[in-house]
């Protein structure tokens, strides 16, 4: 099924496994399915993950962002028990601030697929990007593969994981609910207190 994606819902895991299932027809398997995390944040790293999958259903996958944050770590297990192969890579906010976030987020879904493409036959990521000859690139894609969806768990939990680790770090910005993005609650913290080190000086609103 090369459709848009379905409803949250019962047959929707179905369908992102079709999904892959076509797209492997008229190319080789396996998979690499390959998302990234934190793009829009304003503070801590962008993540990115890459997954290929053994066949085996995971019951309940779907896009991260359909799910919230107790499914998606619950999904996490499932993915890691079904996955033949896993990549992330990570950028700090520094290295953003420095290169620009279109440059962080084409070399970091690029580093997490690139180390699977020797034993995958095809990779896709979410989004527009061109990431080389092996990788297609379709926006939408994490709520349409099944491959695709896995690595935007994998890249989500992870990356909320290390949030809360920098909300202990650096506290008053409520990274462990809000994970960097501008929420009011973490805006009005930047008004009060200004940027700490993991914030992206970069970003409107934040540098000052």
């Amino acid at each position: 099924m090369a459709g848009g994606a379905s409803p949250r819902g019962r047959g929707s895991a179905e369908e992102l496994y079709a999904f892959d299932a076509a797209w492997v027809a008229a190319r080789r398997r396996p998979l690499a399915g390959v998302d990234e995390a934190g793009r829009g944040a304003l503070a801590g790293p962008l993540v990115a993950a890459a997954v290929i999958l053994d066949g085996a259903s995971i019951e309940g996958l779907d896009d991260s962002k359909r799910l919230g944050r107790p499914a998606r770590e619950r999904m996490l297990a499932g993915v890691l028990g079904s996955a033949e192969a896993l990549s992330v890579a990570v950028f700090p906010a520094w290295w953003i601030d420095e290169h620009g976030i279109g440059a962080a987020n084409r070399e970091a879904l690029s580093r997490a697929v690139g180390r699977l493409l020797p034993r995958a036959g095809c990779g896709l990521a979410d989004g527009n990007l061109g990431l080389g000859p092996q990788v297609d690139c379709l926006p939408g894609a994490d709520g349409k593969s099944a491959a695709v969806a896995a690595a935007s768990v994998v890249a989500k939990v992870l990356r909320d994981a290390a949030m809360s680790a920098l909300g202990a770090a650096y506290p008053g910005y409520g990274f462990e609910r809000n994970c960097g993005y501008g929420t009011p609650e973490h805006r009005r913290a930047l008004a009060r207190m200004g940027p700490c080190r993991v914030h992206r000086l970069s970003y409107a609103g934040v540098g000052g």
